[in-house]
């Protein structure tokens, strides 16, 4: 995993994450995925895109952080980024809901993909807390390491960044976001956008323009949310 990782992750990434990978708790998390492979158990997203949402931007380049949970666990679905799927997929219900609230907070046009690249490539962190999954068994790799790593993210944007803001939709992502410093960030917190939740407060949060609105007062440009 540490070629594969290194050939992913952004140069100002690694120079903090590289020893992580030389921890005992990544190298047990590497043997388990590596004997899911061993026994044909299929892995997602595959290996060379495991770590993509840290190719595109420096450390110094992300301005929101979105926290997911885990990746779709469908065949070419998860390819990286927390809540996009690859083009030609079906559009998942959570996805589907954030396009709702999208148009209704900004007036947009609701996507006909789930494609998420333009959002990653203007400093949108599209991070899950888990970075693989088994084919068809969601939360499989839960509590392997992934979290450990994840954590780590969280914590070196708290500390080396300033002015970022962190969108923890649901329980899950709000307890990894319990340690960020919300006099150095904006911290946003709704219910995650599930179809099971999304009525109970993620609709009407306004959560797109609230982040521009952040993002211009402290002199940075706004975030083109049309997915095209």
């Amino acid at each position: 995993m540490l070629n594969e990782a290194k050939k992913q992750i952004h140069p100002t990434w690694w120079t903090h994450l590289s020893h992580e990978f030389k921890k005992d708790y990544m190298l047990s998390l590497n043997k388990r995925i590596e004997q899911d492979l061993a026994n044909a158990i299929k892995v997602f997203p595959p290996k060379g895109k495991m770590f993509s949402a840290f190719s595109k931007n420096s450390l110094n380049d992300i301005k929101v952080v979105i926290i997911g949970q885990d990746p779709y666990h469908g065949e070419n679905q998860a390819h990286g980024l927390s809540f996009s799927v690859e083009k030609g997929q079906k559009i998942p219900p959570s996805l589907k809901n954030i396009y709702k609230e999208m148009r209704d907070d900004l007036g947009l046009e609701i996507p006909d993909h789930g494609f998420l690249k333009h959002w990653d490539e203007q400093g949108v962190l599209l991070l899950n807390a888990v970075l693989s999954v088994q084919e068809k068994n969601p939360g499989s790799h839960q509590k392997i390491g992934w979290e450990q790593f994840t954590d780590k993210v969280v914590e070196l944007l708290n500390q080396e960044r300033e002015s970022l803001v962190f969108v923890l939709w649901g329980a899950y992502a709000q307890k990894k976001g319990e340690n960020i410093d919300r006099e150095k960030h904006l911290v946003l917190e709704s219910p995650h956008p599930s179809p099971f939740s999304a009525r109970r407060g993620f609709f009407g949060s306004k959560v797109f323009s609230k982040i521009n609105d952040y993002l211009v007062s402290k002199n940075q440009s706004a975030i083109d949310w049309q997915i095209s």
